[in-house]
C-alpha cells in the first residue's frame, strides 16, 4: 500500500520514540542495573495522572508516540498503515493529522476521567473502611487487582495502608500508545468504507467494517468495566479515541464536508 505524507511521518516518528526509549532503557539497566533508563524516558514522556508528582504538562502530546513494547508498537503501526492511507487520501493531509490528535487528546481525556472516578471510589473505601474497619473492604479494595491479600499479609492493623499504597499506585502508573487514535482511524474507516471485509488474526473469518467495528468497541466498553487481574490495558483510552473521531465525523458531514479547498 502506498504510504501517505501524514502516514508515513506519524509511523517514522513513533518508530523513532520507541527506539530511543528503549536504548535509553537497556543503556541504564548497564550503568545502573534497573529497569528505569538512563535518562528516566519512559517516566518523562508517558502520560502520569495530573495528581501523581511524575506528571508533566508535556506528556499529554508525548505519551501518543510512546509503547509499552515491540508487540504494542507493531499492532499500532499495521493498523496506521492499513487504515490511514485511505483516510488521508480521501480527506487530504491537514483533515486527516487533525482527526488523528484529536483522537488521541479525546483518548487521553476519557482515560484520565475515568482515572479519576476510579480513584475517587477506592478514596470512597478507604473512608469506609476508616469509619468501620472490615477485611470484607479490604478484598473488595483489591478485588480486580494482581495483588494477593495473603501475600500481603492483609489485616485490620495494615490494611487502611495497603488500600493508600494502591491508590498511589494507581495514580502513578503511566498510559502509553498511539491505541486511542488507532481506535479513531478504525471508527472512521468503518463509517467511511461500511462494506469493506476485515479479519482479525486469530478469527480469519472476513466480516463487513460496519459490523466489525461496533463489535470491537462493544468488546473494549466491556472489558473497561470488568477490571480482570491479567488485564492492564486502558480501554476507556480506546473508547476515548473512537468516542471523539465518531463526533467530528458528525460535525463534517453534517456542517463542513471535505471539498477540498478549506482543508487541502
Amino acid at each position: 500500500m502506498r504510504f501517505t505524507p501524514i502516514v508515513k511521518n506519524l509511523l517514522i516518528l513513533n518508530i523513532v520514540f520507541y527506539v530511543v526509549v528503549q536504548l535509553d532503557v537497556a543503556y541504564g539497566a548497564s550503568v545502573y542495573g534497573g529497569s528505569g533508563g538512563y535518562l528516566g524516558l519512559e517516566n518523562l514522556l508517558a502520560l502520569h495522572y495530573p495528581t501523581s508528582p511524575l506528571f508533566k504538562p508535556v506528556q499529554l502530546v508525548t505519551h501518543f508516540f510512546m509503547h509499552a513494547n515491540l508487540m504494542h508498537i507493531f499492532f499500532n503501526m499495521f493498523a496506521l498503515v492499513m487504515f490511514g492511507p485511505p483516510l488521508e487520501t480521501m480527506w487530504g493531509p491537514k483533515r486527516f493529522l487533525t482527526y488523528y490528535i484529536a483522537c488521541a487528546f479525546g483518548s487521553a481525556a476519557l482515560h484520565l476521567t475515568y482515572t479519576w472516578w476510579d480513584m475517587n471510589q477506592m478514596q470512597d473505601m478507604i473512608a469506609a473502611f476508616q469509619a468501620n474497619p472490615s477485611m470484607d473492604i479490604v478484598q473488595a479494595f483489591f478485588s480486580g487487582t494482581p495483588f494477593d491479600l495473603v501475600e500481603l499479609e492483609a489485616s485490620l492493623n495494615n490494611g487502611e495502608s495497603l488500600m493508600n499504597e494502591l491508590l498511589e499506585l494507581k495514580r502513578d502508573i503511566p498510559m502509553v500508545g498511539a491505541s486511542g487514535a488507532i481506535y479513531g482511524l478504525l471508527l472512521a474507516f468503518g463509517m467511511n468504507f461500511p462494506d469493506y471485509k476485515l479479519m482479525l488474526i486469530f478469527l480469519p473469518i472476513p466480516i463487513k467494517a460496519r459490523y466489525f467495528i461496533p463489535i470491537l468497541i462493544l468488546v473494549e466498553l466491556f472489558l473497561g468495566f470488568q477490571r480482570y487481574s491479567w488485564d492492564n490495558i486502558a480501554h476507556f483510552a480506546h473508547l476515548g479515541g473512537a468516542l471523539i473521531g465518531f463526533l467530528m465525523i458528525l460535525y463534517w458531514r453534517k456542517f463542513d464536508p471535505p471539498t477540498g479547498q478549506r482543508w487541502n
